[in-house]
């Protein structure tokens, strides 16, 4: 894993200088070796910092040249099939000289005989790169299939820029630094900026599965995909699965396993996360299953009580006889890392569930270089409560008058979100615990939200959405739109549920949590691998019928049925408890006056960028326990704490 930079600028001087400066920006995504390649001719610079976890030798710095002598690139992420890539260019008859067994090198030389889209397509991995074809004279920037890898991109003033992080395109003496207010609506939405915005004007994300091309000389960029999500559902559809869910478990047993075992290739020490949930614990029995030495496992925390699936991990953990480490940590702990966040995360991003994801990535890094995690097996396999109560909420509400869901509506949020919780605890001991729920208070007043919706799209939206009109918060702005606003880039899904698993997969699953973890991960130089996101899990994933995902009134039936061949059912069957820590108490205590600075309504006038008077409704309701606004409340206060860090 590592840390790319570069920029194109005809007019500048000092390419060398400048560009070591932007890539010495992201040392702690590599920080092994750092080097820069520049042609000030052409007026183009590439810079590369390097985390070695294949070939550690000098045969696999970057930024690296093809043997042919027509490309150059840098490169962030790994390519897992890269040996069997690297045997399909010997046998194409392509006299390669190879200098190393970097996965790298082996890109550079499908890229030379196949052209850059057949050659990612051919590729099995997670990525962000830069390309420079010095026979055309053109920059090519390419990201995987998921997102797993990010990369900026974009024109400031007379210079092309484009990075890991947004840090490195900061130093560059072209950035301009203009705040874009429109992006700053979707961070209140969404906890974070969809792609493909970015947090400044003229930057922004390039999007998962694009290919990006710029011609010297040119300002427009051409983007194209060469993996699309889209297709892959409408193409599942066309081509569904038609075997036995015995024959389906089968064929998922078989791609995970080789997803799982491609990712464990690595010439540093590699471990895993493990939560004790579905998907970690399916992810690690593979692993063990597959290694004749004990698996490292870490997991942390809480005292808190709600909080904590510490117990849960060192249960499985114990039975699949992993070298585990757990670590508690003390709510001091936790909220010490609240003040790197604007740096660890480069532009506002408020999922606060970003705290503990740190924190297990650094007492990871103490034993491994790698590690895998369960990612993406609630938006495959139909895991997160929307996917399968929205549906049926819908059925039984879509036909009552209007005054009767106001009335049910009414009637829920006349009790506090903590009246509901303390009701729902007392009923718990009643009830079987797959039955009792976490966080009752506020998935009740999710409830009212979804009720007073008018159709199941409506609903998503109301479901994901933190602030409802965040252009009426922030100032002089107006909410782009995205992919939850615009149809044209929907499959023709039929099932409500299948419409919320895609739009998980192309909006949360990529702008949130693969950013939360790639940016948690690298602050610390640990790399994280996503063995679920392996596109061919993804595509069969797709292909199985909505039965084998969602029975019962129960998500990831199949990977349920796969992780009990490795683990008792009685260890992981239990409510989804997320990852999270207690922001609203926090911000009720030991956060208090940190917010209240923040939130000072003269200080958020001066800088004017929110409505103050809504901020502190929301602050003061909060703060008497009348209403739990911690989410919205956070969305603020991660963006003026990465406005202190960025003035």
């Amino acid at each position: 894993m590592c840390g790319i930079a570069g920029f194109i600028n005809t007019k500048q001087i000092g390419f060398k200088s400048i560009c070591s400066k932007m890539v010495n920006t992201l040392h702690h995504r590599g920080p092994d070796y750092s080097s820069v390649w520049v042609n000030e001719d052409s007026g183009v610079a590439l810079g590369h910092s390097r985390l070695s976890i294949l070939d550690l030798s000098s045969a696999g710095h970057q930024p690296m040249k093809s043997s042919c002598g027509r490309y150059i690139i840098t490169f962030n992420g790994e390519i897992y099939n890269h040996l069997q890539l690297r045997k399909d260019v010997i046998l194409s008859g392509y006299q390669y000289l190879w200098t190393g067994h970097s996965d790298t090198e082996t890109l550079l030389s499908a890229i030379s005989i196949w052209g850059i889209k057949k050659a990612l397509q051919k590729s099995v991995g997670m990525f962000a790169l830069a390309l420079w074809d010095i026979k055309e004279k053109k920059i090519i920037l390419a990201r995987d299939r998921i997102g797993e890898k990010p990369i900026y991109y974009g024109w400031q003033g007379n210079a092309f820029l484009f990075g890991s992080e947004l840090k490195a395109l900061k130093v560059h003496p072209e950035f301009q630094n203009i705040i874009n207010r429109d992006s700053l609506c979707l961070l209140l939405r969404h906890n974070t900026i969809s792609s493909p915005y970015s947090i400044y004007q003229g930057i922004s994300k390039l999007s998962p599965g694009s290919i990006l091309t710029l011609k010297l000389g040119k300002r427009d960029v051409e983007v194209e995909d060469y993996w699309s999500m889209k297709e892959i559902v409408e193409s599942a559809l066309k081509n569904p699965f038609k075997g036995t869910e015995q024959e389906a478990l089968t064929d998922l047993e078989s791609i995970l396993s080789k997803s799982v075992s491609d990712q464990m290739i690595s010439d540093v020490p590699l471990g895993a996360f493990l939560s004790g949930g579905i998907d970690s614990s399916t992810i690690v029995s593979l692993m063990q299953s597959q290694s004749s030495k004990k698996i490292k496992t870490f997991s942390i925390g809480f005292n808190e009580k709600g909080y904590d699936e510490a117990r849960y991990a060192k249960e499985v953990a114990n039975h699949l006889n992993t070298e585990h480490t757990e670590l508690y940590i003390s709510s001091s702990e936790a909220l010490d890392v609240i003040p790197q966040l604007p740096l660890m995360f480069d532009e506002p991003f408020s999922d606060s569930s970003q705290i503990p994801t740190y924190l297990v990535s650094k007492l990871a890094k103490k034993s491994v270089d790698v590690s895998l995690s369960g990612d993406g097996g609630d938006e495959l396999f139909g895991g997160y409560n929307r996917h399968f109560w929205v549906k049926s909420i819908w059925n039984k509400t879509k036909d009552l008058p209007l005054f009767v869901r106001r009335l049910i509506i009414y009637a829920i949020t006349s009790l506090s979100p903590t009246t509901w919780n303390q009701f729902f605890q007392m009923s718990s001991a009643v009830f079987p615990s797959k039955y009792r729920v976490t966080q009752a208070g506020d998935k009740m007043y999710k409830l009212a939200n979804v009720i007073a919706a008018e159709n199941p799209n409506a609903m998503y939206q109301n479901l994901v959405s933190h602030w409802s009109n965040p252009d009426s918060i922030v100032l002089n702005s107006r909410e782009p739109n995205t992919i939850l606003s615009n149809a044209s880039i929907m499959p023709n899904l039929f099932d409500v549920e299948q419409r919320m698993m895609f739009l998980d997969t192309v909006t949360y699953l990529s702008d949130d949590i693969l950013t939360k973890v790639d940016r948690a991960s690298m602050f610390v130089s640990l790399e994280t691998r996503v063995p679920m996101l392996d596109h061919r899990v993804v595509e069969l994933a797709w292909r199985l019928p909505l039965s084998m995902k969602i029975k019962n009134g129960q998500g990831k039936w199949i990977l349920r049925q796969l992780l009990q061949k490795h683990v008792p059912k009685k260890l992981t069957d239990r409510p989804k408890m997320g990852f999270g820590v207690p922001i609203d108490s926090w911000l009720r205590g030991p956060l208090r006056d940190w917010a209240e600075l923040l939130l000072d309504p003269s200080r958020l006038s001066q800088e004017g960028f929110f409505n103050s008077k809504a901020v502190r409704e929301k602050w003061d309701e909060h703060i008497s326990g009348k209403r739990d606004w911690q989410h919205h409340l956070w969305d603020v206060l991660m963006f003026q704490a990465w406005l202190e860090k960025n003035k």
